[in-house]
């Protein structure tokens, strides 16, 4: 049986980036570092309660270690720390943040790859501000959940190889309105490349200290893009260039499956064009390019459904920014951000392409899918997912994927299926049902699963697990269940319409 304690650990960023001279201690200040030793803090009683089987077997894993994956034990070979960074929240630089509630273990030997493993909920660091550095379960499902079902969806994404919950309950006010509540603890051990963000960058540009941004950018460079074989700036320009491309494919696949990650800070993009931090997301269920599912974006809806590939050139540009001083002609960086825009416009024709089972893009006919969308509130999953069987142009066949049709708009809906029936690809609905899923983790099934676990039921954790882990097959036995609109409890249930940064 091999466990934790039997891997090949390495500690690559602490050997090759500056960090915190100070080992713990209280919430400070981190300066000229990129990380701080910190150990997790145990807790009464770690039990595993969801465990990713894919993910341990990448990892060579065949037993269950609870005391090391909820931060009780540290093995030979972990060298835990949390990362400086800082970032833009909203818009507007919020100074330094850091890992205020996640803990890296270290970096793992796996396959062809190195992983990092990493407990989000371990406790106190220096990063962690006023709070406690622990996470709820209700935010963990969600995590644990959410990592796996975009794994399996094809979406790049950080992933989960184990939930636990910790025996002890924590005080939180979900929505920040002087309710505050006591919930089970849990922590999640996640997995990445790295938990490198755009952030991490940008504090040491904000900081002016060129000196750790450089280190920094070195050890990226060398550890995570030793395939870039340029040099100077241009070594630099090509790096962009691929974060650029690997972030607009990252977000023109959220359009893809319906996600919406909630809250786009700059501190929460990964270098590596991964999904990152499963806070206030939401997945659509009524079609709608305005959606958040974040309360606290509901005033300006920044990070909204349809305005994600913009606000992800937007963290782009200052990622861009951060690494400037260290080029000596910062005029090329215009183009990386103009190669953003051209490939991302690339994936999304291509997306639209896939979809809907077409040769060529048709801009006038998604157009008007979409404006067709918004006037009549339809389910995004079930209707492409049907739309693939469609062979006449009867709006009946799609009856189902709407929560109230506006008959009003029959004849506009007819009109534009005997269009889109005109152009399709033949035999189109294998080639479709590839890249439209028929399941994926609506936010009230979450809810349902969080509900259970809160009376230490973990069953709909598994069968959800499982679900997820083939959501473009049939699976005959769960499509009364799962494959069906959001139900009318769910609309205005917090965490099912309505999340914080906190959930």
């Amino acid at each position: 049986m091999k466990g934790l304690a039997d891997l090949d650990w390495l500690s690559r960023f602490l050997h090759e980036t500056p960090g915190d001279p100070v080992e713990g201690g209280p919430t400070r200040q981190v300066l000229n570092a990129c990380w701080s030793r910190v150990n997790p803090t145990p807790i009464p009683v770690p039990r595993i309660i969801a465990w990713s089987d894919q993910m341990a077997q990448t990892l060579g894993l065949d037993q269950r270690d609870p005391s090391l994956l909820a931060g009780n034990q540290i093995c030979d070979g972990m060298e835990p720390y949390s990362q400086c960074y800082g970032g833009h929240q909203f818009g507007t630089w919020a100074g330094q943040l850091g890992d205020g509630r996640a803990i890296t273990l270290g970096e793992v030997k796996a396959d062809k790859s190195v992983l990092e493993l990493q407990l989000k909920g371990a406790g106190r660091t220096p990063y962690s501000r006023h709070a406690d550095g622990k996470a709820v379960l209700r935010s963990s499902v969600r995590e644990f959940l959410c990592s796996e079902a975009m794994f399996h969806l094809g979406v790049p994404t950080t992933r989960a190889l184990s939930l636990c919950t910790t025996g002890e309950n924590i005080v939180r006010d979900m929505f920040y309105d002087g309710r505050p509540a006591e919930e089970p603890g849990a922590v999640v051990c996640r997995v990445a490349p790295s938990f490198l963000r755009f952030g991490s960058f940008q504090i040491h540009a904000m900081r002016g200290d060129e000196s750790t941004l450089r280190s920094l950018v070195e050890h990226t460079l060398k550890t995570h893009f030793p395939h870039l074989k340029s040099q100077g700036d241009q070594l630099l320009i090509d790096w962009l260039s691929e974060v650029g491309q690997t972030t607009a494919h990252m977000v023109i696949e959220w359009l893809r499956v319906g996600f919406v990650h909630g809250v786009m800070n700059s501190d929460n993009m990964s270098i590596h064009g991964l999904t990152i931090d499963y806070g206030p997301y939401g997945w659509i269920e009524g079609y709608d390019h305005n959606w958040t599912p974040n309360t606290t974006d509901l005033q300006n809806r920044r990070y909204r459904f349809g305005q994600q590939p913009m606000v992800a050139g937007w963290n782009l540009s200052r990622l861009f920014e951060a690494i400037s001083p260290l080029l000596k002609n910062t005029q090329r960086l215009q183009k990386c951000l103009e190669s953003y825009d051209e490939i991302l416009l690339g994936y999304y024709h291509q997306m639209w392409c896939d979809k809907l089972g077409l040769n060529q893009y048709n801009k006038e006919m998604v157009e008007e899918l979409i404006g067709l969308f918004h006037s009549s509130e339809t389910d995004m999953t079930i209707f492409f997912r049907l739309l693939a069987t469609v062979e006449k142009p009867n709006i009946g066949d799609l009856k189902i994927c709407f929560y109230d049709f506006n008959s009003a708009l029959k004849e506009e809906w007819t009109q534009w299926l005997s269009k889109y029936l005109a152009l399709v690809k033949p035999n189109r609905a294998q080639a479709m049902n590839r890249v439209n899923p028929k399941y994926v983790l609506r936010n009230w099934m979450a809810q349902l699963a969080i509900d259970k676990a809160e009376q230490e039921d973990f069953t709909l954790i598994e069968e959800l697990y499982q679900l997820l882990k083939k959501p473009y097959d049939e699976q005959p036995e769960m499509e009364s269940k799962w494959f069906v609109k959001r139900p009318e409890w769910a609309r205005n249930r917090p965490g099912c319409s309505m999340l914080s940064c906190s959930s």
